[in-house]
């Protein structure tokens, strides 16, 4: 039986139709794909792929031993982590940075965005630092520049909150409830 797709033998397909590859030219062209072209040059060695001038130099340059001190620092900013390492290294010394009397009344909280934040322990202390700022800021761009901080928001401490809820309405609060 002869199927109808296929044309027999030494006709040719009708116009606008390709015949389809008879099952031993498949296989013939599977085998070229997963093995390659047969008629293709081969090259039997291995291709060397060209070393950089003076890679392969004993002594040359690039193959002096390095400090880990070094290997380190190229590693870090080759992974982008400068601005974070620096991020902490501030807020581990803030010590240093505001001084032992300030330090005792404040702490930093937190970088986010650029923004340094510090909470102080009274009104009076945030108040304090808020006049500060200009000499703190100089400090910390002066000896983190890669931190990234571009301003900082000092806090004193939290005030007792009324609102309770997300559906709570603005206004004068509870002012004649006690009495």
């Amino acid at each position: 039986m002869a199927d109808s797709t296929v044309p027999p033998r030494g006709e040719k397909p009708p116009r606008g139709e390709r015949a389809e590859p008879s099952e031993a030219a498949r296989v013939f062209l599977r085998f070229k794909d997963v093995f390659g072209d047969p008629n293709a040059r081969r090259s039997r060695g291995r291709k060397r792929l060209p070393d950089p001038q003076g890679s392969s130099v004993p002594f040359g340059v690039g193959r002096d031993p390095r400090g880990l001190g070094d290997t380190i620092a190229s590693l870090t900013a080759q992974l982008g982590w400068n601005s974070p390492l620096s991020q902490s290294e501030l807020l581990a010394s803030w010590r240093e940075i505001a001084g032992d009397e300030t330090a005792n009344h404040s702490s930093p909280a937190g970088i986010d965005e650029g923004v340094l934040t510090v909470h102080c322990e009274s009104t009076a202390w945030a108040t304090q630092l808020r006049l500060m700022r200009v000499d703190i800021m100089t400090h910390i761009i002066s000896k983190y520049p890669d931190a990234g901080i571009a301003s900082i928001r000092f806090h004193g401490p939290n005030a007792p909150s009324w609102k309770k809820g997300p559906r709570s309405i603005p206004g004068r609060g509870p002012r004649d409830t006690y009495g």
